[in-house]
């Protein structure tokens, strides 16, 4: 519908009073938006243990590989495959019939000697008597006494043999060194073992407890010892050090295990160290070989501060920063040195005070400035935390 010329100029104007209505109704809109809301954690100074996740292996505590000590045929195979064994079980058979043979010629030879020391003896004796009386000659004692001597050495030596032949005729039945878990038979039945060689006929492996050899740079060693001497950090005893296993899934293995050792020399090739870990192993779940992760407790800080992971933001720099409400419910921003990360926390080094409430939720709805509404507080919760330490 067209509009008359000679009212036209009204129309404009009442456009312009709705255009100038409205916007004077925005700033009223805006001053009524209500403040973002966050959620915030109050900085606490806390005992934590400062833990390293380092990756290794499982290893067997002992190896033993089962090998012929005589030659000869296998003629069976007495354990099953996989099955647990204990020290001293029967493994294998190996023909003993040469062995008892030899066995029973040692004796024979043995009772051979015997009677010739016997008669050696004899002779000896009564040479003794009539070499006072001058019956016999002082030589003829002395060969009597000499022979006497060398029959006695015959049956050492002959005993000797019996001794040797019994130890063989006993290797002929092998048996398990140590209890574990007996592997797979390297030999089968019929098979000539022994010969020119000690022959590995199985091999066991103890399996619990198990151990994670895992591996740590010198770099972090070093600068976990100075912080120790500067007294930030406090050592953990060898025997209080925890131990946790991270497996395939990334989920933490049931059973705690505690840290042994730590080598004494550094591998020239990689500039590592070696530590080992221990763990129960009751089911059996963690096999030889495996690659492993092992969160290991190495120091404790006595006042340590700890943010959650998602609290920290980083500029292009890659510069770590968090944000937190000051007292008139104002966000400001603080540029923080992080320290290792323990689970799903940073430990904080620099850049935070205790009592400083640090934004963990809500973050990307506010910026530097912003007037906010703090929800319930959360305090902190570090990793560990060490009564009386």
């Amino acid at each position: 519908m067209s509009i008359p010329f000679s009212k036209r100029p009204l129309a404009i104007l009442a456009l312009l009073t709705l255009a100038l209505t409205g916007c004077n109704d925005a700033p009223e809109q805006d001053a009524q938006a209500p403040a973002p809301q966050v959620r915030v954690e109050t900085v606490q100074l806390q005992a934590m243990a400062i833990s390293t996740e380092l990756s290794g292996r499982i290893l067997a505590p002992r190896t033993a590989e089962v090998r012929a000590r005589v030659a000869g045929v296998v003629l069976k195979r007495v354990y099953r495959e996989g099955s647990d064994v204990k020290q001293g079980d029967v493994l294998f058979l190996i023909d003993p019939a040469p062995f008892k043979a030899d066995h029973d010629s040692a004796r024979a030879a043995l009772a051979k000697a015997e009677a010739t020391l016997y008669q050696a003896r004899l002779q000896e004796q009564r040479y003794r008597e009539l070499v006072d009386d001058k019956a016999v000659s002082r030589q003829e004692y002395d060969n009597a006494r000499a022979a006497f001597l060398q029959a006695d050495a015959q049956v050492a030596e002959a005993r000797a043999a019996l001794e040797r032949a019994r130890l063989n005729l006993g290797y002929a039945t092998v048996t398990a060194p140590i209890s574990g878990r007996v592997g797979r038979a390297l030999v089968t039945e019929g098979a000539l073992v022994g010969q020119n060689e000690t022959t590995a006929l199985a091999v066991i492996q103890q399996l619990d407890p198990i151990h994670a050899d895992v591996t740590q740079s010198t770099r972090d060693l070093n600068a976990l010892r100075r912080a120790m001497r500067a007294g930030e950090l406090q050592q953990v005893g060898q025997d209080q050090a925890r131990a946790t296993l991270i497996q395939d899934d990334g989920s933490a293995y049931p059973l705690p295990g505690k840290l042994l050792f730590s080598d004494i020399s550094v591998d020239p090739s990689t500039n590592q160290i070696t530590l080992r870990s221990e763990f129960p192993n009751p089911d059996l779940d963690l096999l030889p070989g495996s690659y492993v992760r092992v969160r290991l407790e190495q120091a404790l800080q006595p006042k340590g501060i700890s943010v959650p992971q998602r609290a920290i933001l980083r500029d292009s720099a890659g510069v770590p920063k968090v944000l937190v409400v000051d007292a008139q419910q104002r966000i400001e921003e603080r540029q923080v040195v992080l320290g290792n990360a323990q689970g799903d926390r940073w430990i904080v080094s620099e850049g935070l005070a205790p009592g400083e409430r640090v934004v963990i939720e809500g973050l990307q709805h506010v910026k530097v400035g912003d007037q906010v509404r703090v929800d319930a507080d959360k305090a902190a919760n570090p990793i560990v935390q060490r009564n009386g330490q």
